[in-house]
Parts: C-alpha cells; structure tokens; sequence
C-alpha cells in the first residue's frame, strides 16, 4: 500500500503543478486590468465633467462658433468694401457687444490695427486670416470658389446714372414678368448696385421667363463695367500668353466662356485680384478670445447627475467586465490548444488550428510551421542517418569479404590483397572526415585562418594536383586565371572545396570532354567558376545538389566513386568565408559551379 499512497500522492503534485494558480490565470489579471482602466477612466472622465466650464458648455453647442462666423463674415464683407481699416473700430464694438468676446485686428507681423477694448496681450496663433481676395467659402457665405468675396467689386461698381437706367429697364420689364410669375420674382441688387429679377421656380420656368420678357437685356454690361471687363481681360490674357494658351473672354460671371481649364481659371482670379487689390483693406490677422479678466463659472453636479453619472459608471464597469471576459476566454482558448499540442510527444507533430489573424494565430502559424520544419529535421535525420549507414556498409562489407576469403584460403595476401583493402580503408576515412567536417559546421565550431592570399597562385595549385587524374580519364584541363585578385581566405579550406568541385567535375565529364577553371573580379567579389562539359543535372535536380548523400543517380551506384558529401562541403567552406556558390546546368551539354567570395576592402 505504501507505494501505491507515494505514487497517488505525486500524481497528485504534478497534477497541482500543472494547474495555474488562479490569481496568475490570464484571464484574470486581464480582466483585473481592464477594470483598473475603466475605474480610472470613468474618475478621470467624472473629475473633467465636474471641472468643465460654462464656456465649455457653449463651445460644445456651437455658439462660439456661429458668434466667430459672423464676426469672420462681417469683417471681410468689411475689407471687401474698403480700401483701408480705419474705420473698423466702431464694426468691432458692435460684434464685441453681441458676442460677448474680445475682437482685435493687427497686420501679418502682428502689428495692431485695431481692438474692441484695451489692447491686452494676444492668443499665440490668430483665429483667421482677414483677406476678402483669399476668403474661407467655410466660414463666409459670400465668397465663391475662387476665394474672392462678391462683395468686393472695386471698379464694378456702378455710378448712379447707369444703375438708374437699369432700373428703369427692370420697371419696364416688369409687367411681362409680374404677369408670366405674379409674386414668385422679385428684384434684387448686386453688391456692384446691379438690379436683377430673381424668379423663383425650376430652371425651365425661369428659362422661359427669361427669353418671353427679354430679361437677358439686364445681363449686358454697362460702360463702366466693360472697361473693367476690358482691363480684366488684358491683365488675364498676359497670364495666359505666358502659359501658351490662347487668350479667353471673360463676361460679369467671372467664368471662361466655353472653357474649364483649371489653368485658364487661375489665370482669371490671378487677374482679378490684381485688379480689385487696391480697392480692398490689406490682409489683417484676426483674433478673437473671452473678455480679459472674466472667470467662468464651475458646472455643478446636482443630484441627479450624480445619480446619472453613478449609473453610466456602472454600466461601464459592467461592458468592460462583459467584454474583457470574452475577449480574455478567446485568446485562452487557442493558449490552452498550444499548450495540448505541445505537451503531445514528439514523433506525433501536431497541429493546431488557426482560427485567427492577431498575434494569437500568429502564435498558432508559428508553431504549425515549428511542428512542420520538426517533422522535415526528423525525416532529414532518419535519411541521413540511413545513407551513412548505407555509404559505411559498402566499404566494410568489402573489406568483410576480402578478409573471409583470405581466412578461408581462397584469396592470397599478395600486394594486389592489400592495396584493396587499403582503398576501401581510405574510402571509409574520407567518408568519416567529410561527416566530421559537417558536423563542426554544425555544431557552429568551423573554424577558419584567413590570410592575404593570391587566387592565382591557389587555383594553378590546385589545378597542376588535378591535372593528373583529368588526363588519366581524358579529360582536358584548362584554366584562366589572369584576372584572379587576392582574398582574403584559409588557404587550406578554400584548397579543399575546389578540389572539390574539380574531382566532382573530372568525375563526371567523359572522356574527350574539358573541365574549365576560370576567376575574375565582379563588383567587390571574386567568381571562381568551375565548367564542365559533362552529363549535367535535370533542371529538377538543381535544388538538391548540395543536400548531403545527394546522386543525380537515383540507384546509388558507386561506379563515379564519391560519398555524396562533396558539395555539400563545398557549400559549408563558401558560406564560412562570407561567400556564396550556385550551380546552373543543361542536361547531356554540362555544368557551372560559380563560387562568389568577398573582396578585402579598398584601403
């Protein structure tokens, strides 16, 4: 029974263990988080509402801003129909009296102009910009697209004599038009002093009433105005010769007859304001603040805002609660599948699915591409650890078998005897050095010992050791090394990844063929390139060609020699030295294996 209690009793443990203690649970501390915001919100907000003042109160209705509207319209109405601001004082005590604020005027550099009380230190940045040729259509009913105000009609303005004859024409009109719309028109005037008949009713209405009663003889120009039409004209069509463009003629509308050319149209107003400027105030800054020295009032929380806002703390307390909890139960419920799925072992790689796209998902993705890049190690690993097995087995079942034959007395220990074995030894070597290669590389212990090193010295080196076995195979060996630089390089690594790529090369060109050594400078690197004109490697092969234990030839025959491991080591010494190697190949023409390793740089 003893063991039996021992081993409930740490079942147990590990259970209790595995269990997070409530007041380190997510969701708890998320929404205990969410809480202490809402209650620092919700006093921060109620403390702000206590303090806010009446003035505030009215700035949220829109008070202040129809009382800076009108104050903003009369005064550019103001500059448009004066040529200076010396009579704008008694304007702005009367805007002062209705609105209450405090009114002043000053030039760009804030130079004053005028106030509506004692002159007091200003705002830091002026409510508008005072300027009845560059208004704000916003803020001013007045002022069309352009920006000019319509009040502003400098010499459009008309003498007497001609106002009276077109009032006199409008009298004379009148019974056709009073008879076709009764009281649906009425005249009115132009701010130029311009009568004109306003009808109301659709377009159809008015076009009919316009051409039955000759209403468009009140749109011709007078004298005055078409000298100003005149002038107008001449100023724009200076603007428009500079822009290449043919010149327009402009009407009392201000728009280019048949043409909406925004460019034609700037040209215009250009030409407009030029032309109005001296009859108009100079742009002036306007400010507008509270009365100096008043002091607004607190708001007063009574009762029963109070009591309102108790209940809208509440009810926020209550949807961030609500809210927090779902939220929080959502983000748990992937945890909790991460935590499953991680605790499965290892050989099983599950997934999880991603039902989200926030950091959660991307947690999910994250570890569903882990368990992938797992299961391919694993797979890599049990492959890799077969072809050692396999790479080892072919030299030792040989040497295995040449032993029991001479134990058996059927082979003789003659020269021939050792020498085989011998080979088979070195093969087994050279298989056992290449994977301890790759395995420092690795395990991140590779280590080189660079130094200045001629290319072209190296590689005629490394090219005299192979030319022996390239003519032992007929193969024909060439090299172009005199643009080779200088590196800076472990002559010993480098020495071993061209040999290399040079067995590897020799080893698969048939006999007739040619294996080509060449280096040059390209950029801040040197190439290396190594050509062969031998079988060459299927375009889907390619990506493979450095894995380890990797043949072109899918039975494994050994009749090309090589363990496979080659190119792979030869990526590894490039990569090490801070370079790069590819491959390109066509099928049955050939191969080039091109190494990119660094330049020192310039002194």
């Amino acid at each position: 029974m003893a063991p039996e209690t021992r081993g409930g009793t740490a079942g147990g443990a590990g259970e209790d263990r595995g269990r997070v203690p409530l007041r380190r649970r997510l969701l708890v501390r998320l929404t205990a988080a969410s809480i202490t915001i809402a209650v620092c919100s919700v006093a921060a907000t109620a403390w702000l509402a206590a303090r806010t003042t009446t003035s505030a109160l009215r700035h949220e209705q829109g008070q202040v801003l129809a009382d800076d509207a009108r104050i903003y319209d009369t005064l550019i109405g103001h500059a448009a129909s004066h040529t200076d601001w010396s009579a704008v004082r008694p304007v702005l005590d009367r805007l002062a009296g209705q609105t209450g604020r405090h009114i002043a005027l000053t030039t760009r550099d804030r130079r004053p102009i005028a106030s509506s009380g004692p002159s007091g230190s200003l705002p830091g940045r002026a409510s508008a910009l005072l300027d009845p040729l560059r208004a704000d259509p916003a803020l001013s009913s007045g002022v069309d697209a352009s920006g000019i105000d319509a009040r502003a009609v400098g010499p459009y303005r008309l003498p007497d004599t001609e106002r009276r004859e077109l009032l006199d024409l409008v009298e004379a009109l009148q019974p056709c038009w009073r008879s076709a719309v009764g009281a649906s028109a009425r005249v009115e005037e132009t701010p130029s002093g311009r009568p004109y008949v306003v009808v109301s009713g659709d377009n159809e209405l008015r076009q009919k009433v316009s051409a039955a009663c000759a209403l468009y003889r009140l749109d011709s120009p007078t004298a005055t105005e078409r000298r100003a039409l005149d002038e107008l004209n001449g100023t724009a069509a200076g603007c428009l010769e500079r822009r290449h463009l043919e010149p327009v003629t402009v009407g009392l509308s201000f728009t280019p007859d048949g043409n909406a050319d925004q460019t034609v149209q700037r040209c215009v107003d250009a030409a407009r304001r030029e032309q109005l400027t001296p009859y108009v105030a100079q742009p002036a800054l306007l400010f507008v603040s509270s009365p100096a020295g008043s002091v607004a009032s607190g708001f007063d929380l009574s009762p029963s805002n109070t009591l309102r806002l108790v209940g809208v703390t509440a009810l926020v307390l209550a949807l961030t609660v609500a809210v927090t909890v779902g939220v929080g139960t959502r983000l748990i419920r992937p945890l909790r599948a991460l935590t499953e799925a991680a605790g499965h072992p290892v050989r099983q790689h599950r997934r999880v699915p991603v039902t989200t796209h926030d950091e959660i998902g991307r947690l999910a993705a994250a570890f569903n591409d882990l368990a992938e890049r797992r299961e391919r190690v694993e797979a890599q690993r049990t492959a890799m650890v077969g072809d050692i097995a396999h790479e080892l087995r072919t030299p030792l079942t040989t040497i295995r078998g040449w032993l029991e034959a001479a134990q058996d007395g059927l082979a003789d220990s003659d020269e021939a005897f050792v020498a085989s074995l011998l080979d088979e030894a070195l093969l087994l070597q050279h298989i056992v050095d290449d994977l301890q290669h790759l395995a420092q590389a690795d395990a991140g212990r590779f280590r080189l010992h660079p130094e200045p090193l001629c290319l072209r010295e190296l590689l005629a080196s490394v090219a005299a050791a192979h030319r022996g076995r390239a003519d032992a195979a007929g193969v024909t060996l060439v090299s172009h090394l005199d643009e080779a630089p200088a590196v800076d390089a472990d002559p010993v690594r480098l020495r071993q990844a061209l040999g290399n790529l040079l067995t590897n090369a020799v080893r698969h060109t048939p006999a007739g063929g040619t294996v080509t050594l060449r280096c040059r400078p390209a950029g801040d690197r040197a190439v290396i390139e190594v050509a062969d004109t031998g079988t060459g490697i299927a375009a889907a092969d390619l990506p493979q060609v450095f894995d380890r234990f990797w043949r072109a030839d899918k039975s494994r025959a050994r009749e090309t020699g090589g363990s496979g491991l080659g190119l792979a080591i030869v990526r590894q010494l490039t990569e090490a030295h801070g370079g790069a190697v590819t491959v390109t190949s066509v099928l049955n023409a050939g191969t080039v294996f091109t190494l990119r390793l660094p330049l020192p740089p310039r002194p």
